[in-house]
């Protein structure tokens, strides 16, 4: 059996189905209007009855006015019957007879989900953090059909991470992110519809490989790099040797052309100070280069006396 941990982080989805006490201005009138009728009740009676009695009926009827907000769906049950669902706006129930039992938030909700130490394909731990982009399309099967939605899409989201993950190499995971994310996308949407909620997207945070590992890859890569780079070398040294033996076909019909092109290497190698050009005997005899060295080292020499005497020579 191989441990795997998931790790499990909610944010705003903790907050779906639940809400906080808000102020109903509506109620608070209700009660407020019991109240002042029964004072003047008893003012008039001159007996107290009224006043508590009203007051009474303000606090029962208090709880029949409620409000949700717009993006909000309140789901009403009738003596433990579900009898329909109420909102945004305000709608009245029963007091004590209907009870809101869920407040359904159909905003676009994010939850993030992680899988740590999991195994891939080739056996690579790794650490995955993703984000899950979904909301509430029914909210009478969100109420209904599972004990708590959000917490059940975020263990959905983990398993399928996890599952898809499991079968799919290190190298995919890392190149293919896009595809793992559609994917992943499908598999939560599959497993999340019959509960009411759709998946709008996922997105992958961060792959985290071990430290080894991505010595090891880096190596590799730099290497596939210098290979690359060796190839590409050895292309630009055939490319030359061919230009090369172009050239020396069209020298060898052309003696005037060939005698041109030393005359210029002589005078490229010459040119700069302290320059030295070895040339083949072979060379100076077949091209009567002689001449034309011995006028280059002299100039050469000429030159460099006039700079040291502070003057160019001519």
């Amino acid at each position: 059996m191989i441990p795997v941990h998931l790790l499990v982080r909610r944010g705003s989805e903790s907050d779906a189905g639940a809400r906080g006490p808000r102020t109903n201005v509506v109620a608070l009138l209700i009660l407020f209007g019991s109240i002042a009728a029964g004072l003047w009740g008893s003012v008039i009676t001159n007996s107290p009855v009224p006043i508590v009695g009203l007051t009474l009926v303000g606090v029962i009827l208090m709880q029949s006015p409620k409000i949700a907000q717009q993006w909000e769906r309140a789901i009403v049950l009738r003596l433990g019957r579900y009898i329909g669902m109420r909102g945004p706006g305000l709608f009245w129930i029963v007091p004590f007879v209907d009870t809101v039992t869920t407040w359904i938030d159909q905003r676009t909700i994010t939850t993030s989900f992680a899988a740590e130490q999991t195994l891939t394909s080739d056996t690579v731990p790794v650490n995955v953090d993703a984000v899950l982009f979904w909301m509430v399309h029914d909210a009478q099967k969100a109420a209904l059909e599972v004990q708590d939605y959000a917490q059940a899409v975020s263990w959905a989201a983990q398993t399928a991470l996890r599952d898809i993950i499991g079968r799919t190499d290190l190298t995919d995971l890392l190149r293919g992110r896009e595809k793992i994310e559609q994917e992943l996308q499908q598999l939560i949407d599959q497993r999340s519809n019959p509960w009411g909620v759709t998946v709008s997207s996922v997105e992958m945070r961060d792959v985290v490989i071990p430290d080894a590992l991505q010595d090891a890859m880096s190596r590799e890569a730099q290497a596939a790099r210098e290979k690359q780079a060796r190839i590409i070398l050895g292309q630009a040294e055939m490319e030359i040797a061919h230009s090369f033996e172009v050239a020396a076909r069209s020298y060898r019909d052309n003696p005037t052309a060939l005698h041109l092109r030393a005359m210029n290497m002589l005078y490229e190698g010459l040119k700069e100070k302290g320059a030295l050009m070895l040339v083949p005997s072979s060379a100076v005899e077949s091209m009567g280069m002689g001449g034309f060295l011995g006028a280059a080292a002299l100039r050469q020499e000429k030159l460099v006396g006039g700079e040291d005497g502070g003057k160019k020579v001519e």
